[in-house]
C-alpha cells in the first residue's frame, strides 16, 4: 500500500506519513514538566527532547499547510531515535520484494532509509549523501562519534545517523514484511490474525525494538477501532536482520507432484539474527546473564506448493554457551580464547539459555564442531561439556516406571579432522549416521489447504483448511567457534535430511536440478550471515554451493581470511558502536519520549510511590587489596587472617569477596608486555579454598568464583555466595595501562562490574606509578583509568551506583624517613596521617610548591587532583610500605624507604556504609595486606507489580484529563493544562508557567478569607493601602443600610439636620467608637423616597471587573459610597504596636475608581502588591491571616 510523506515547516515542524485512509503525525515537543523533573532528577534529563504524535482518519485532517518531503513512495517507518538533543524519524524510502514464503505472503529486503529531523531543517539537504560502494557494508571509520555537534554549514558536514543508514539500508541485511509477521517461524504463526501484534512479535528478533517501542506504546493506548486501522495502513514496521530469499522451483523440477496444478512451488530460506547479544566477531563472544548468546540465529527451510501444501523445519545456531571472550590479532589463527569465569557462576546462565529453547522448541541436540585438537576449542569444548552433564536437561527422568529420554543431548563432530582427508568436504555428510536418529524424532512442520492457489469458491477454501498436519518437537542447535562457515555447511545438510524425510513417506524425490537450487540458496545464506557478523562471505560457500571445492573457491577463501583480520582489527570498533546505537545500548543514549501529559504524570506517581513495587536488602562486601612484591610462594601462606578476620559475625560471611593483587608476578621487562595467567589462577584457587574451608567450618555458603581478570602484575577476583547468583548480571571486566604512556602493563587497573538486582556495583583495583615525588603522574594514572576505562555498550567507572577502588596507590608520607620512623615507633598515628590528609592545605595557600612536596594522597583529593569525591575511612593501623620479607622491620636496605601508606580502598556511593579498615599480620611480601568491610543497599523492583500500578495510574488519569493534538497549528496547545496540580517535593506549591500560577488557583482571582465582623461593617476606605503601614484609621466603619432608594435621595437633601442622630446611632452599634471621649460625627440614615410609578429604583453601584463583581462586593461598594459621599470621619483609635493592629479584608486586585466614570468620590489607591515592606517589618505581616486561593465550587 502507497504511503507519502508530507512536512509542515511553520507554526511548528511537522511531519506526516500518510496512507490510503489515515496520517500518522509527528511533531516535536521542548515542553519541560514538574513530572519531568521529578522522573530524571536533572535538567539535563529534564529538557529531554520529546515527540507528539497523532493518529487521525484523513477526513478529520487539516493537510493544507503540507508539502512533500519524499518525492517518491515510503514504505513504512522504523521508529524514532534521539541523537543527542534532535529526534529523528526512520523512514523507509527503499525496498524490493525478495520472497514469497505462501501465496499472499511476501517479504522485501530494505534498500535505503532516510532519517528525517522533527525539531530542525538542516539535515534535509543531507538525506541522500550518497554511499562508498568500495566501503564494505557497514563502513570502515574507527568509530562512530555518538551525538557529534558539528556545524550543518561546513562543507563536509556527516548527518548525525549517517552510519545507521548504512547498516540499515546499503548492506541490505534487513527485511520486513506487511502481510505477516516475520519475526515468528511458520509453525508459531500458523493461527494468528494480525501482521502487526504487539503481543505475538518475538523481541528476540525484532531490530527496530529500540526505535520503534514509543510507537507500540502509542499504538497500546489507541481504540480497538484505531488500533486496527494503524494496523492495516502498515505505517509501523517490524524489522530483522539476518537473510530471506525465495527460489522458484518449476513443476519439472517440484519434487511434490500434484496433478490439479502446474504452477511453480516456492523453495524459501529464512535466517533471523537475535538482536539480544548482537555484535561483531571479537566483540560479541559467549553468553551473557540472561542466557542470550552471540551469533544466534534461527533458519527455516520451507517448501510450498501450489496445491496448498507447506513445510517447515527450523535449526539454530549460536555461540558457545559459556563466558568466553577472544582478542583480535594480526595474524590468523593466533587469537586466543579466554574465559572469564568459574563453571559455577556459569551454569544458571547456561541452563537458561538452554531452558528458553526447550520452551521455544522442544527438545534440543547440540552438534558441537570444535576442533579437537586446538587448544582454545579444546577448553571450550570441555567447558561445554561439563555444563551439559551439569544441566537439569541433560537428566533422565522416569515417570511411571517409564523413562522419559533427555531433553539436552550432544555429538561431538570435529569438522577439520573429518575432513582433512582426502575426500574433503564431501566427509562432512558422515555428520548423518550422527544425528538421524534424532532427526527422526523431532519431525518437521507441515501444514495443508492454505494460501492454495486454483481454490475459487470460499466454500471449497473452507473445505481445504487450514489443517496442521504434523508439528516439528526438537531442534539442531550447531556451533563451531563463529558459528559461521562450518556450522553453515552442516547446516544445509541437516535441511537436505529434513526435506528427505519429508519426501520418502509420499513415495517422492528431489531431482539433482532441486538439490543444486537448494545448495544455492544456503550458500546465499552463509555469505550474508558471515558479511554481518566477520565483515565478509563464508568460506568454503564454494563447496556449499557446487559441492566440490575448486582453486578458484580456495583462493576466494584466502582473500576473505585477509579481509575479515583488516576488518576485524581497524573497522570492528566502528560497527559495533553503530549496532549498539540501533539498539538503544550506548550509555549516554537518551530513549525517545513520547510526549503524553498522562504518562509523565504516570512516571512521577510511580518515583513517589517507589515503595510500593521496590524493596531494598542488606549485602555485606568485603574487599581487600595485596602488593605480593611478585612472590609466588605466598600462594601456600595460610591467608585466613587476611581473608577470614576476627570481625562483627554479620561482615564473616559477606556475599561479595572482592580481592584484588599487585605484582603478582615479578614486573621484568618481559612480563610488562603480556599477561601470564598460571600465577593468577594459583591464587584464584588459594583464595577459593581459604574461603570455603572457613564456610564450611561455620556451615555457611560456598563461594564461587563469579569472574577474574588480569593485567600482568594487577589481579581481580571477584567471589560470590552461590545463592547470590540469581540476583546478578551483566558481569563484565575491562582493563587500562598506564605503564610507559599506556604501552605497557606494569601500572594500570582492573575493573569488573556487574548489576546486583538493580544496583550497579563497579569494583576497580589498581597500581598507580611508584616514587616519592610522582604525585602528579598518579594523579594522571588516575584520571586516564577513570575516564579511559570501558566496558561494553560504551560504560565507564562513573555509570554506577556503587564504586569502589582498592589497591597500590603508591601515594606517600611527606615527611623524612627518621621522623616517620620515630612516630611510628612512639604509636603517634595522629601525627603520621595529619602529614597525609587536610591539614597540609594550609601550606597550599602560602608556598604552593613546598605543600606539593609534602601532600600525598588526601590532600589530593581535598585540593580536587584526584579521586573526586571519594571517601576513605579513618586510618587506624600502621603504614603497609616497605617491610622486610618475612618481619615487622621496615626497610633497612640502602635505600631506606620511607614507610607510607600505600595500599588503600577508597569508596563512593550514597547506598555504601562502611565497617572496618584494617590490615592482616602476613609477612611474605614487603607491603602488609589491608582489607574493608563494607554493608550495600541494594535495591529490587517487582517489574510485575510495577507494570499493574502503571496501568492503573494511567487509566484512572486519562479518565480525568484529555489528550494533545500534534496536528495544532497553535505554539500554545493546552499542555500544561493537562499536567495537574502537583507538587515537585512534599510541602512545595505545584510548578508555575507563564500561563499557570498557583497563588491563582489556575488563573482564578484570589478570594480572600475574610469576613466583615458583623453585616453592618464595611473596609474603611481612609486606610493607607498598604497594610503594614501605620495608621489611626480602623480596619472597618459601620454604617446603616439603606432601606431603599428613597432613603439614599433624601441623605443628601436633608445632610446637616441628620448627622446628630446619624452619630447616636452608629455609636450605640459600634462599641469600639462609643469609647472615644471626643466622637465624629457619621452620616444619617436617608429618608425614604419613590419613584413616578410609587417602586423605589435599584441603588447607583458602581462599575468593578466582571470576576469580582459579586453580590456581596456590592452592597460593600455601595455603603463605601455612601461613606465617601457623607465625609464620614471615624473616631481616632488608641496608638497602636505593628503586633496588635486591627485586620482588615485585602483584595488582590484593585476597584474600579468610580470617579473617572462620574458615577460617585474617587476612592483611595490600592497598591498591588499586599506585602510592600514598611517600617513595622514582620509584626504585621504575622497578624495577617492566610490570604491562601480558594478553588471555587
Amino acid at each position: 500500500m502507497p504511503l507519502k510523506l508530507l512536512l509542515r515547516e511553520h507554526p511548528q515542524r511537522a511531519i506526516a506519513v500518510v496512507a490510503s485512509s489515515h496520517a500518522l503525525i509527528f511533531r516535536y515537543s521542548t515542553t519541560t514538566t514538574a513530572a519531568d523533573i521529578q522522573s530524571y532528577g536533572s535538567s539535563t534529563k529534564a529538557s529531554a527532547p520529546r515527540c507528539l504524535v497523532e493518529f487521525s482518519a484523513l477526513d478529520a485532517t487539516d493537510l493544507t499547510d503540507y508539502r512533500e518531503l519524499h518525492a517518491s513512495t515510503v514504505y513504512g517507518t522504523l521508529g524514532l531515535i534521539n541523537v543527542k538533543t534532535d529526534i529523528f524519524l526512520c523512514i523507509i524510502t527503499g525496498a524490493t520484494q525478495v520472497a514469497e514464503v505462501r501465496y499472499g505472503e511476501t517479504v522485501q529486503r530494505i534498500t535505503s532509509v532516510d532519517f528525517y529531523c522533527l525539531n530542525r531543517g538542516d539535515y534535509d539537504r543531507l538525506q541522500h549523501d550518497s554511499f562508498d560502494p568500495y566501503s564494505g557494508e557497514e563502513g570502515t571509520s574507527s568509530g562512530y562519534d555518538y551525538g557529534h555537534s558539528t556545524d550543518p554549514q561546513e562543507p563536509h558536514f556527516q548527518h548525525p545517523c549517517f552510519e545507521l543508514k548504512r547498516i540499515l539500508g546499503s548492506g541490505g541485511t534487513f527485511y520486513y514484511s506487511v502481510n505477516f509477521d516475520l519475526t515468528n517461524r511458520l509453525q508459531d504463526r500458523f493461527s494468528e490474525g494480525s501482521a502487526f501484534d504487539v503481543d505475538s512479535l518475538d523481541g528476540e528478533f525484532l531490530w527496530n525494538c529500540y526505535m520503534i517501542d514509543p510507537l507500540i506504546q502509542f499504538r497500546s493506548r489507541l481504540a480497538s477501532q484505531e488500533k486496527q486501522a494503524l494496523d492495516t495502513s502498515h505505517i509501523l514496521t517490524s524489522a530483522i536482520r539476518g537473510f530471506v530469499s525465495t527460489i522458484t522451483v518449476p513443476p519439472s523440477a517440484s519434487p511434490i507432484k500434484e496433478p490439479r496444478t502446474n504452477l511453480p512451488s516456492h523453495l524459501t530460506l529464512i535466517s533471523r539474527l537475535s538482536c539480544k547479544r548482537a555484535g561483531t566477531r571479537f566483540n560479541s563472544r559467549g553468553i551473557d546473564d540472561d542466557g542470550h548468546v552471540a551469533n544466534f540465529v534461527e533458519t527455516e527451510t520451507i517448501l510450498w506448493h501450489p496445491s496448498g501444501l507447506c513445510f517447515s523445519y527450523a535449526q539454530i545456531r549460536g555461540s558457545v554457551p559459556v563466558f568466553w571472550e577472544q582478542a583480535s590479532g594480526l595474524l590468523p589463527n593466533q587469537q586466543k580464547i579466554s574465559i572469564t569465569r568459574s563453571p559455577e557462576a556459569t551454569q544458571p546462565a547456561f541452563d537458561k539459555h538452554f531452558e528458553y529453547l526447550e520452551l521455544a522448541y522442544g527438545a534440543v541436540h547440540i552438534v558441537n564442531l570444535l576442533s579437537e585438537s586446538k587448544t582454545g576449542e579444546v577448553e571450550l569444548t570441555a567447558r561445554y561439556n561439563y555444563h551439559i552433564s551439569h544441566s537439569p536437561l541433560n537428566q533422565v527422568i522416569e515417570s511411571g516406571g517409564i523413562s522419559n529420554p533427555r531433553v539436552l543431548q550432544q555429538s561431538q563432530f570435529d569438522f577439520h579432522a573429518e575432513t582433512k582427508g582426502p575426500g574433503g568436504y564431501e566427509a562432512a555428510s558422515m555428520v548423518r549416521r550422527l544425528i538421524e536418529d534424532r532427526g527422526d524424532e523431532f519431525a518437521y512442520f507441515l501444514c495443508d489447504g492454505t494460501n492454495a492457489l486454483g481454490l475459487n469458491s470460499d466454500e471449497e477454501k473452507a473445505q481445504r483448511g487450514p489443517t496442521e498436519v504434523l508439528q516439528q518437537t526438537g531442534v539442531f542447535r550447531t556451533n563451531c567457534l563463529d558459528c559461521l562457515d562450518r556450522t553453515n555447511l552442516i547446516q544445509t545438510i541437516i535441511s537436505q535430511m529434513a526435506l528427505e524425510s519429508f519426501l520418502s513417506p509420499r513415495n517422492e524425490r528431489a531431482s539433482a536440478d532441486f538439490w543444486m537450487r537448494h545448495s544455492s540458496v544456503w550458500a546465499d545464506n552463509g555469505d550474508a550471515l558471515s558479511k554481518i557478523y566477520a565483515g565478509t562471505g563464508a568460506l568454503k560457500s564454494s563447496f556449499t554451493r557446487h559441492g566440490k571445492m575448486s582453486l578458484a573457491g580456495a583462493i576466494a577463501d584466502a582473500r576473505k581470511s585477509a579481509t575479515r583480520m583488516y576488518i576485524n582489527n581497524f573497522a570492528d570498533k566502528g560497527r559495533q558502536n553503530t549496532i549498539d546505537m540501533l539498539l538503544g545500548r550506548l550509555v549516554d543514549q537518551a530513549p525517545v519520549q513520547l510526549f503524553d501529559p498522562v504518562n509523565d504524570y504516570v512516571n512521577a506517581e510511580l518515583k513517589k510511590r517507589m515503595n510500593e513495587y521496590s524493596t531494598t536488602e542488606e549485602i555485606q562486601i568485603w574487599v581487600g587489596t595485596f602488593n605480593l612484591n611478585g612472590k609466588g610462594r605466598g600462594v601456600k601462606e595460610d591467608l585466613s587472617a587476611w581473608l577470614c578476620p576476627e570481625i562483627n559475625r554479620f561482615q564473616q560471611h559477606p556475599e561479595i569477596v572482592a580481592v584484588g593483587f599487585q605484582e603478582i608476578v615479578e614486573l621484568s621487562p618481559q612480563q610488562i608486555m603480556s599477561t601470564d595467567p598460571i600465577r593468577r589462577q594459583a591464587w584464584e584457587d588459594a583464595v577459593r579454598k581459604t574461603l570455603n574451608d572457613n564456610a564450611k567450618k561455620q556451615s555457611s555458603e560456598e563461594y564461587i568464583l563469579l569472574r577474574s581478570g588480569q593485567l600482568v602484575g594487577a589481579a581481580l577476583m571477584i567471589f560470590v555466595k552461590s545463592s547470590t547468583l540469581k540476583n546478578i548480571k551483566n558481569v563484565e571486566g575491562s582493563v587500562r595501562k598506564t605503564g610507559m604512556s599506556g604501552m605497557a602493563g606494569n601500572k594500570g587497573a582492573v575493573a569488573i562490574r556487574m548489576d546486583y538486582a538493580h544496583t550497579r556495583i563497579c569494583l576497580v583495583t589498581a597500581h598507580l606509578a611508584a616514587g616519592f615525588a610522582n604525585y602528579e603522574e598518579r594523579n594522571r594514572d588516575f584520571r586516564t583509568i577513570n575516564h579511559g576505562l570501558r566496558f561494553q555498550r560504551n560504560r565507564s567507572i562513573e555509570d554506577h551506583d556503587t564504586i569502589i577502588w582498592l589497591g597500590d596507590f603508591n601515594y606517600r608520607i611527606g615527611l623524612g624517613d627518621e621522623k616517620v620512623r620515630r612516630l611510628i615507633h612512639a604509636g603517634d598515628l595522629e601525627t603520621l596521617y595529619s602529614n597525609d590528609q587536610v591539614s597540609n592545605t594550609r601550606n597550599a595557600h602560602h608556598d604552593h610548591k613546598k605543600a606539593d612536596a609534602v601532600c600525598q594522597l588526601n590532600l589530593q583529593m581535598v585540593a580536587g587532583r584526584t579521586f573526586p569525591f571519594y571517601s576513605e575511612a579513618r586510618i587506624t593501623f600502621l603504614p603497609t610500605y616497605k617491610y622486610d620479607n618475612g618481619t615487622d622491620e621496615y626497610d633497612t636496605s640502602e635505600k631506606a624507604r620511607i614507610p607510607a601508606w600505600c595500599d588503600r580502598v577508597l569508596r563512593k556511593g550514597s547506598n555504601l556504609r562502611q565497617i572496618d579498615y584494617m590490615t592482616a599480620p602476613l609477612r611474605f611480601s614487603d607491603h602488609r595486606p589491608v582489607y574493608a568491610t563494607f554493608q550495600c543497599t541494594i535495591s529490587k523492583i517487582d517489574e510485575s507489580v510495577k507494570r499493574n500500578l502503571s496501568q492503573e495510574i494511567y487509566a484512572k488519569r486519562r479518565s480525568q484529563i484529555k489528550g494533545t493534538s500534534a496536528n495544532s497549528k497553535s505554539d500554545d496547545i493546552d499542555e500544561e493544562d493537562l499536567l495537574g496540580y502537583d507538587p515537585i517535593a512534599p510541602g512545595l506549591p505545584p510548578a508555575s508557567s507563564d500561563r499557570r500560577k498557583w497563588w491563582l488557583d489556575n488563573g482564578l482571582p484570589a478570594r480572600s478569607t475574610i469576613e466583615p465582623p458583623n453585616a453592618h461593617s464595611v473596609l474603611n476606605p481612609q486606610r493607607p493601602s498598604n497594610p503594614f503601614t501605620p495608621s489611626p484609621e480602623p480596619d472597618w466603619v459601620t454604617v446603616s443600610r439603606p432601606s431603599s432608594y428613597q432613603d439614599l435621595s433624601a441623605t443628601s437633601a436633608r445632610k446637616p439636620s441628620m448627622r446628630k442622630a446619624s452619630t447616636n446611632t452608629q455609636t450605640s452599634r459600634n462599641p469600639s467608637l462609643s469609647r472615644d471621649p471626643k466622637p465624629a460625627p457619621i452620616a444619617s440614615s436617608p429618608s425614604t423616597t419613590t419613584t413616578s410609578n410609587g417602586k423605589p429604583p435599584p441603588p447607583p453601584v458602581p462599575k468593578k471587573p466582571p470576576l469580582l463583581s459579586t453580590p456581596s462586593d456590592r452592597s460593600i461598594d455601595t455603603a463605601r459610597s455612601l461613606a465617601e459621599t457623607n465625609k464620614v470621619v471615624a473616631p481616632p483609635p488608641p496608638r497602636r504596636t505593628g503586633a496588635n493592629i486591627p485586620l482588615r479584608q485585602t483584595r488582590s486586585r484593585r476597584l474600579v475608581d468610580p470617579s473617572n466614570h462620574g458615577e460617585g468620590p474617587p476612592l483611595p489607591q490600592r497598591r498591588a502588591n499586599l506585602l510592600d515592606d514598611d517600617d513595622d517589618g514582620d509584626g504585621a505581616a504575622r497578624g495577617i491571616p492566610s490570604l491562601q486561593p480558594q478553588r471555587r465550587p
